[in-house]
């Protein structure tokens, strides 16, 4: 028997190791796994090349718990090591390795950027166990089986095993603050969690599965139990297969083992495949999104060589993007540095573009290949494209031609198709071309009409961020402007040469103005009288787009200058000074007459944009109940 002292240069490492990484310590079953799946790849490489002579076979990585004796047993059968392997390995290597690493992070215990801790490898064990032994026998014939032990501390024993198969078997003596470790349940939890798609097959104890009837077997034949390895992983997932090989069921059957808990079909897949300038593969699925922005994100998983590390995928992935759900997969993502190092670093970088552009490209050839098929989803995916339009100009830029603008009719129109079905009609008189939207098809029912019978087209924008996303729109096309179709009176939207003459003269205006503004309550409503059609409405309730357009900018975050979200909610109100109702207005002689005629017209524009409520909505009622007696 052999013993010796590990090199340690930062002083009492072990209980560093422990403390350090105390918060995340179930990461050594994910690296004591990753170890085992390497030990086994290593060997299966040496025997395809012709370097080792043994038979491959189909080896597993065997996981065992033995709760009387506090142990946890990982057992591989790959390439194995001799005993100078173990001194050069673990004594050397390894350890500084664990070294290294915690000499540049243990100031910043508290780092939550620090994502994942690759490179720490086997001394994470020792953040669970008191002691941990190493039985180990080389692939190659003349070497005999090692034991190695450690108790924690910087001494070591090595001596002679009679171990006979080629593998390792690392068993972890639980610590007393770590049993949770000894339960089968823990230990599953955490299998499925980071080792689901590891490329070897891990066994975790058996489990019974019952075998189909023959065809001509008796009713009521009892079919026949058998006892079977439970192996929990899943070597070959469907992101390290070529696309040609994968049918749309094989994706959803995968989107089904990634999320086990959804029961909703994703709508589509995008397969990323790439190997220059860097190493990336993986599935992305858009799910039903709708209107909402506050889904669930972190549902995109990611893996280094089919290991979980996190679903935390900032920087990595566009933000946008991160309201998708998959796998991405890249040895070339750097893992065990801190978040600003991650956002600096190239290939990173270039990841995100890669990705932004793959998606982009997917998304034109869904709407290329099936339009209708596209159009039907938009509402289910359009949150994230808007997202991404606002957000990363080079998807923008891409988007322009997939991005669809629907009409409140249900015509889907791409930009260019729009700009020419409007451009004649809705051009003003200062040749800018207003493009006319409403978020609410019910509550602007009156204002979409009155563009209607004008021949102008009204397009149905409801997402949350659409005043960020109109913005932008009008910033990077030329000569355009949008407005909310409630905006203002049509013929103030849209103005054209020929303005309408008013019925009442100056003097008449005048008086009007007065006796509305005495019953109008000024902190609410400007007053504004307007020569329209004798058709269109009395009174009507607009709110001005630019203010507008800034509160609702402020509420989905950015864009609310000057604090106009705190702003008091102000109107105008717009007096049609051709309309039979407002000419009684003002030719009625009693003053109470008058007052219930303002506030009846009032109330009913009020009502009309669903101002109308509580209290005042009662008193309303009730004197149109009185007013029609």
């Amino acid at each position: 028997m052999a013993t010796g002292n590990i090199n340690v240069s930062v002083e009492n490492i072990f209980p560093l190791i422990k403390k350090f990484l105390y918060s995340d310590h179930e990461i050594f079953l994910r690296e004591l796994i990753s170890n085992a799946t390497d030990a086994t790849l290593k060997l299966k490489h040496l025997t395809n090349i012709g370097e080792a002579s043994v038979e491959y076979g189909n080896p597993v990585i065997e996981i065992k718990v033995d709760k009387e004796g506090k142990k946890l047993h990982i057992i591989d059968q790959g390439i194995g090591m001799s005993a100078d392997e173990i001194q050069k390995y673990i004594n050397e290597v390894a350890f500084s390795g664990a070294e290294e690493f915690l000499e540049k992070y243990k100031d910043s215990a508290k780092d939550s950027g620090i994502i994942g801790h690759f490179g720490l490898g086997f001394y994470s064990a020792f953040m669970v166990a008191e002691k941990v032994e190493i039985i180990s026998k080389s692939y190659k014939e003349d070497e005999k089986a090692a034991h190695w032990t450690c108790d924690g501390s910087p001494q070591y024993t090595i001596e002679e095993h009679d171990k006979t198969e080629r593998g390792t078997e690392i068993i972890l003596h639980i610590a007393e603050d770590s049993t949770e470790f000894l339960e089968d349940s823990r230990i599953n939890e955490l299998l499925v969690k980071y080792n689901k798609f590891m490329p070897i097959p891990i066994k975790f104890g058996t489990k019974e599965e019952t075998l189909p009837l023959p065809e001509d077997a008796e009713e009521g034949a009892e079919a026949e139990k058998i006892t079977v390895d439970n192996i929990i992983n899943n070597p070959n997932p469907a992101w390290t297969k070529q696309p040609a090989d994968l049918e749309d069921a094989d994706y959803k059957s995968f989107y089904r083992e990634l999320y086990p808990m959804q029961f909703e079909e994703p709508l589509f897949n995008i397969h990323l495949n790439v190997d220059y300038p860097f190493n990336l593969t993986g599935i992305l699925y858009f799910p039903k999104l709708g209107n909402d922005m506050n889904m669930q994100k972190d549902r995109i998983q990611l893996y280094q060589n089919q290991v979980f590390v996190t679903d935390n995928v900032e920087g990595i992935v566009p933000e946008f993007l991160t309201m998708l759900k998959g796998v991405i997969d890249s040895p070339d993502i750097p893992l065990n540095v801190s978040r600003s190092y991650l956002q600096a670093d190239g290939n990173v970088k270039k990841i995100s573009s890669y990705i932004t552009r793959k998606v982009a490209d997917k998304l034109n050839s869904l709407f290329k290949n099936n339009r209708e098929d596209f159009e039907a989803k938009w509402d289910d995916i359009k949150i994230v494209i808007e997202y991404g339009m606002l957000s990363e100009d080079k998807f923008f830029d891409k988007a322009d031609k997939f991005a669809l603008y629907p009409s409140v009719d249900g015509t889907y129109y791409t930009y260019e198709e729009l700009y020419e079905k409007i451009k004649d009609a809705q051009t003003d008189k200062d040749d800018k071309t207003i493009i006319l939207y409403a978020s609410n098809k019910d509550q602007q029912h009156s204002y979409i009409e009155a563009a209607k019978e004008k021949g102008y087209e009204v397009l149905l924008l409801d997402s949350p961020i659409v005043s960020h996303l109109i913005q932008k729109l009008e910033t990077s096309k030329e000569n355009i402007s949008f407005a909310r179709v409630d905006a203002d009176h049509i013929d103030n939207i849209i103005k054209k040469d020929s303005a309408q003459i008013s019925k009442l003269s100056d003097e008449e205006k005048e008086s009007l103005k007065t006796t509305l503004t005495e019953v109008v309550p000024a902190d609410k409503y400007t007053v504004q009288l307007e020569a329209m059609d004798s058709n269109a409405s009395p009174f009507m309730i607009t709110q001005p787009e630019f203010m507008r357009r800034m509160k609702e900018m402020q509420q989905t975050g950015g864009g609310g200058m000057f604090g106009m979200g705190n702003f008091p909610e102000m109107y105008n109100l717009i007096v049609n000074t051709n309309h039979e109702l407002v000419g009684q207005i003002l030719n009625t002689k009693t003053r109470k007459k008058q007052e219930r005629l303002i506030k009846q017209s009032l109330d009913l524009a009020r009502l009309s944009q669903n101002l109308l409520t509580g209290e005042e909505l009662t008193q309303f009622i009730k004197r149109s109940y009185e007013m029609i007696k």
